[in-house]
């Protein structure tokens, strides 16, 4: 803000003219630059928070991340194979064209055809899992075709957005990285590469779901994300006030922005969960006891209170308390070295396990607290810190996975088992880093995959959960809340556990 004022004067000494801070100004501080402007080509939550100022799906989350029809007006099921959505009237592209019916059906065969963006086939086709085709009934009616029963559809649909048919065609694969034309609240007008993108209130939108209140069009007539890697300098631009909102706040941070008169935490429930990966195919965390004598040796509140600033809920299992078939009954791995011990012994390792643990360089503080711990039980921990790319490629699936251990994390944004159990858990699965294998949980991830009776879907994953929570294949570490710093003058603003920014009603005054 000095600085603002330093060049404003300046200017004026020397008669220059400068363009005002807009009253409606609303500043980001955001931790990455999107990765494209295509909805269909990526897998990157901060890239899909911000296409979501642009862009609509057809369901969106609720402020308790209920589901609520957004583009589509309603939805039903025909049969166990088929559901029908129709779709909301009057909606406008930025362009000013109007969605139809053709526009969605465009909008999913080119996520679901293969190489059908410049010859590639999109990153998010495994996130329609059996859908097979997307119809036409008429101009506000289009049908979901699967291949088997699949009843989480509909909490699928909001990692989807639907895209302007004409535009995408004309615009093509290559432009459809850096040009929009979406239905959403925001139209972009300029985007600088790893600097800032800026966007402008569109003064067609349709006003968006109308269940989250207040449905209308935005509040501020321009937004400004500015891209700031570094968790310093993001703090340190909304303490001067800088920008009015940052993601990803250090927890360590927290003190510094409530003791500051113009800046305040914000806090919501996520929805990913934390785990350190046990190598379950070779020694020693072939061994279950190995394995639970690490789940015994964490003293997960302890991390929890001091490195997380309290602002976590400890997991023994999979799934975050608030996803659907979530098994609350599930025994707490107890903080217990003694029993950590014996465990060893029994496993044949009276004198401990020399062992180390992966980690990307933003994990590297709690790696260290983690094997502390750990070796104070006798399992003695070293931690090998790795560009986050390579300790990726080195845990992936199918790869040689000669690791011991992996401090990780798996999204959750459908608050569904299958978004998480089955990559994660299924043998075989794309996020299965442990190479965990049960054939008796593989078949109660299919059952519940596909069944339509929502009592008997929740029992299944509640005994999945059960098994691998004796399985132990992960040490079962914590979901974290999501923290933004905000500036004292922001009004309309929460966070929202998906993840998205929902910029439409944040207002500074």
């Amino acid at each position: 803000m000095r600085l603002k004022r330093v060049l404003i004067a300046a200017a004026a000494a020397a008669g220059l003219q400068m363009t005002p801070v807009h009253a409606s100004e609303l500043h980001i501080g955001f931790t990455l630059d999107p990765l494209t402007l295509d909805p269909a080509n990526h897998r990157s939550r901060e890239t899909e928070s911000v296409l979501r100022t642009m862009y609509n799906g057809l369901v969106a989350h609720g402020p308790n991340m209920e589901l609520v029809p957004e583009l589509a007006e309603s939805w039903k099921w025909i049969d166990p194979q088929t559901m029908e959505v129709k779709l909301r009237s009057g909606v406008k592209f930025h362009s000013g064209a109007t969605m139809t019916a053709d526009d969605v059906v465009y909008s999913f065969t080119r996520l679901l055809k293969p190489g059908a963006i410049g010859g590639k086939t999109s990153p998010r086709k495994g996130l329609l899992g059996p859908v097979t085709d997307v119809v036409k009934v008429d101009e506000h009616t289009v049908r979901f075709v699967l291949s088997a029963p699949w009843p989480v559809l509909p909490a699928m649909l909001t990692f989807q957005e639907v895209v302007n048919k004409d535009f995408t065609e004309k615009t093509g694969a290559d432009g459809m990285a850096t040009h929009e034309d979406g239905t959403g609240p925001y139209t972009m007008t300029q985007w600088r590469r790893g600097d800032s993108l800026v966007l402008q209130r569109f003064p067609g939108y349709f006003g968006g779901a109308p269940a989250i209140p207040s449905a209308g069009k935005a509040c501020a007539e321009r937004v400004i994300i500015k891209i700031i890697p570094e968790n310093a300098s993001r703090v340190a631009a909304l303490l001067s006030g800088d920008v009015d909102i940052i993601n990803e706040l250090p927890a360590h941070d927290i003190r510094t922005v409530e003791a500051n008169p113009n800046t305040r935490v914000a806090a919501v429930n996520g929805t990913r969960t934390f785990f350190v990966a046990l190598n379950n195919n070779r020694p020693p965390f072939n061994d279950v006891r190995v394995r639970q004598a690490a789940n015994h040796a964490l003293n997960r509140k302890l991390i929890i209170d001091k490195l997380l600033n309290g602002r976590a809920v400890a997991l023994n299992g999979v799934m975050s308390p608030a996803a659907f078939g979530f098994n609350a009954k599930l025994p707490e791995y107890a903080y217990d070295v003694k029993q950590a011990r014996a465990l060893l012994a029994a496993a044949g390792h009276p004198n401990g396990i020399d062992v180390t643990l992966d980690a990307d360089g933003p994990q590297k503080d709690t790696a260290e607290a983690i094997a502390s711990l750990l070796t104070q039980a006798g399992i003695r921990t070293k931690v090998a810190v790795g560009e986050g790319s390579q300790v990726r490629a080195k845990w992936a699936n199918g790869g040689k996975r000669e690791g011991d251990m992996w401090i990780t994390s798996w999204g959750n944004g459908s608050l569904d088992p299958t978004d998480i159990f089955e990559p994660t858990l299924m043998t075989g699965g794309r996020g299965n880093s442990a190479g965990y294998s049960s054939k008796q949980v593989d078949t109660l991830l299919a059952e519940g995959g596909r069944e339509t009776d929502t009592a008997k879907r929740a029992a299944f994953y509640e005994q999945a959960q059960s098994i691998v929570h004796a399985d132990a294949p992960w040490i079962f570490l914590w979901l974290p809340q999501d923290l933004y710093g905000t500036s004292a003058k922001l009004t309309g603003w929460k966070p929202a556990a998906s993840g998205w920014l929902n910029l439409r009603d944040a207002c500074v005054h």
